[in-house]
């Protein structure tokens, strides 16, 4: 048994594992299900039917194989990745605020990705300026937070964020104004640029780092029991920390890179599913995985469904449903 380092055990449904990838993996299902049907075109579950039987009609197929699976998988993706990486950083700096968009790694790499944009390189070098951002602030925070441990890299984690926010209005203000407005709307996560080939892409190159935090869960249960207990039990701290840390930096980078920076996700999803499912790793991290993808898709859907024209940047929606939803678990708590 692991004791909880971020307050008292207070589960809600106790299961092993597999209630957890049964449940989350019918949450994924049905999230996926409403992202396909719902949208500006009308398309019922009829029509999502034969598309999958491979009939239907042309303009069906077109909508549903280019435009609303990418999307939806590329929604799952992100937050199936966030929902992993603040579940690391909270275990590995035992502090529940820990995310990547408060440690600053998220604000990081879009600082790289827009200093890319600005110097006109192609699209392979964005990608590039996102994870050489996101590491380069996890670095900076962790050497300047170093001396105080845990709360100085905290401290530093928001400050970097706020510095590197005045980079980014620093960055736009030199943008062309044709391109202001896109990456004005890409920094507020933008699930609507989406393109297939990335988009499977992005899929491959996440696989790797989803297996790894699987893998990753008995360890991290013997991390809440101490660095001493935990590396006389076996588990060589120092490298499952910084391979935890950096595995969780360039996830988000990736994200970052793909579809903007995206925040409440890391810190909500993890909180969430403590509170359902208690502090048992081996379950967390399946359920950080499919509910964290089940969760971002649901907020894109809504994003792209609510209003009566065009779409709202899916880190708005986010936020209007992370934040409350924090409060409310931060209430239950005290």
């Amino acid at each position: 048994m692991t004791r909880p380092v971020f307050g008292h055990h207070n589960t809600i449904v106790a299961g092993n594992a597999g209630v957890v990838w049964f449940w989350g993996g019918m949450a994924l299902v049905l999230s996926l299900s409403m992202a396909l049907v719902c949208g500006s075109a009308e398309i019922s579950s009829a029509d999502v039917l034969e598309w999958l039987c491979g009939r239907g009609p042309l303009h069906v197929q077109t909508v549903l194989s280019e435009i609303r699976l990418p999307r939806a998988v590329m929604a799952a993706n992100a937050g199936a990745a966030l929902s992993l990486s603040g579940l690391a950083m909270q275990t590995v700096l035992r502090n529940p605020l820990a995310e990547p968009y408060i440690l600053g790694v998220s604000s990081g790499a879009a600082v790289g990705v827009l200093g890319g944009v600005l110097l006109g390189g192609a699209a392979w070098s964005f990608r590039l300026g996102a994870l050489g951002g996101g590491l380069c602030a996890l670095v900076l925070v962790c050497l300047l937070g170093l001396r105080r441990q845990v709360a100085g890299i905290l401290l530093s984690g928001v400050m970097l964020n706020a510095f590197c926010g005045a980079i980014i209005l620093f960055l736009l203000s030199l943008a062309p104004q044709a391109d202001a407005g896109t990456v004005y709307f890409w920094f507020m996560g933008d699930l609507g640029s989406a393109v297939p080939g990335e988009v499977w892409l992005t899929s491959l190159l996440l696989l790797p780092g989803y297996l790894v935090m699987l893998c990753c869960g008995q360890a991290m249960n013997l991390l809440q029991l101490g660095d001493e207990t935990a590396w006389s039990l076996g588990v060589p701290v120092r490298g499952v920390c910084f391979g935890l840390l950096g595995l969780a930096s360039l996830m988000t980078s990736l994200i970052v890179a793909m579809v903007g920076p995206i925040g409440f996700v890391g810190l909500v999803v993890p909180q969430a599913l403590r509170r359902i499912w208690g502090y048992d790793h081996r379950r967390l991290t399946p359920g950080c995985l499919l509910l964290g993808a089940a969760f971002m898709v649901l907020c894109d859907t809504l994003s792209r469904s609510l209003p009566t024209q065009g779409d709202l940047p899916a880190g708005v929606m986010t936020a209007l449903i992370g934040a409350p939803l924090f409060i409310m678990l931060l209430r239950r708590v005290s």
